[in-house]
């Protein structure tokens, strides 16, 4: 699970401004977070379907947000890619 205070270091890090906290590159940092401890969650629960669902439409929803990222600004796109070391 991702704290409160561990949140608020991964929209500091990846805001665009003072007042951003919406930004695709904030909203997949958040993402990516929730999704590894999830894929952490899975290697002790492997039968949990339910969760399962919701992590595929988390890397459902990470996926589009990169795939509107890398149409808009490339070379954000690159940055978010190498700062949350993703694979593409």
């Amino acid at each position: 699970m991702m704290n409160a205070e561990r949140k608020q270091d991964l929209i500091k890090t990846h805001r665009r401004n003072d007042q951003d906290t919406g930004s695709p590159e904030v909203q997949i940092s958040l993402l990516t977070e929730r999704i590894n401890g999830l894929t952490s969650h899975f290697k002790a629960h492997e039968k949990d379907m339910h969760s399962r669902r919701g992590l595929l439409q988390m890397v459902s929803r990470r996926r589009r947000l990169l795939d509107y990222l890398s149409s808009k600004d490339p070379s954000r796109y690159k940055d978010i890619i190498q700062k949350l070391d993703l694979r593409k």
